[in-house]
């Protein structure tokens, strides 16, 4: 083993482990944030701000750790609080409380619930799926697939396709405010699941009609999606397995994170039966957590990636250069990036 004396560093570079220690130990942050999203903690402080004796009451916790556990929240910026331990208060950060409080429809926590429950031990076994490139979800070990069992289930699909519409929130809005609609007049969303992107468009667009193309299990949730939304009358749920059939014809037609989880021959399989569907001057959306270009930036669109090797046989998150690549060769003329909200992106492909 080496001594100090022989560790050299670049000259003019200061050494710095900040970063190593804050990735390399990054699972004590988010499994407190986990937690607290299991516990309900986010939704009880929404109603109003509660001490730690409170807080112990309602979630039946030991208090052992308790104000640790709360203050790390704190130093992470979900919680707020005043004063110290006994005579502190605590309640949640603005984001906190509109994204994690599970009475209103903002909530996005389903995504955190299913890393909590599912995907935190899978991710044990990244070295085995780097080694083996094959899935290390329940499938490792011969077990059903969830969603085989989600989707049996009304009630376990509203839940799960709620939850998971719940992330995407803030790239649908700022999606359905800031394209350009004005040429068109109809859009399919693929793999639209609880019609939330359909719904939001129709809202922000008065002028749009809209389908929502998923599974025949999720159009129940879909048709009450679009009713509590009022837009039932513009926005229409058709059922179908987008593998298997033509896709609705529309002058837009958009797939939010549908393109990640599938190999390379179903992605330009999919772009191509967009090309087919749409009009001249139409467009393909697809809403993505982008990696840039040089791979170099976007953490979190790589992180995915990497998130789909645990989860699927073949699928992978992707750059601007290889969508665009995609669609010339399945014959669009022209594609632009729109920047969502955080790391995600709509790539647009025009034909």
């Amino acid at each position: 083993m080496g001594n100090l004396s022989d560790a050299k560093v670049e000259k003019g570079v200061k050494a710095d482990p900040s970063n190593i220690m804050q990735v390399g130990m990054g699972f004590w942050a988010s499994k407190t944030l986990l937690t607290a999203v299991k516990l309900d903690l986010f939704t009880f402080l929404a109603a109003k701000p509660l001490t730690g004796a409170e807080i112990k009451r309602e979630l039946c916790l030991n208090g052992r750790g308790m104000y640790d556990f709360l203050d790390a929240l704190v130093a992470l910026g979900f919680l707020n609080k005043k004063g110290e331990k006994e005579t502190a208060t605590y309640s949640n950060a603005a984001d906190t409380d509109f994204f994690l409080d599970k009475s209103k429809l903002s909530y996005m926590g389903g995504i955190l619930e299913m890393a909590n429950n599912r995907l935190y031990p899978f991710w044990n076994f990244l070295e085995e799926g780097l080694k083996r490139g094959t899935p290390q979800n329940e499938t490792r070990t011969g077990e059903k697939n969830p969603f085989e069992e989600i989707y049996s289930d009304v009630d376990k699909t509203r839940e799960f396709v709620n939850a998971m519409s719940g992330i995407q929130t803030g790239n649908f809005i700022t999606f359905a405010t800031r394209f350009d609609f004005s040429s068109y007049t109809s859009m399919c969303d693929i793999g639209g699941a609880g019609a939330h992107l359909s719904a939001h468009v129709a809202i922000h667009n008065a002028h749009m009609n809209c389908i929502s193309f998923d599974l025949a299990p999720v159009s129940p949730i879909a048709l009450e999606n679009t009713s509590l939304m009022g837009v039932a009358n513009k926005v229409k749920v058709v059922s179908g397995d987008f593998y298997e059939n033509a896709f609705p014809k529309a002058d837009v037609i958009t797939m939010g994170n549908v393109l990640h989880g599938v190999g390379p021959g179903d992605k330009l399989m999919l772009m191509k039966k967009a090309y087919d569907a749409l009009p001249d001057g139409g467009a393909l959306v697809v809403i993505e957590d982008l990696i840039d270009n040089d791979r170099r930036e976007n953490a979190f669109g790589l992180l995915m990636s990497l998130n789909m090797l645990i989860e699927t046989a073949e699928g992978y998150n992707f750059t601007a250069a290889d969508f665009e690549k995609w669609a010339r060769d399945t014959g669009f003329a022209e594609t632009s990036v729109m920047r969502l909200a955080g790391p995600t992106s709509a790539l647009i492909a025009t034909k």
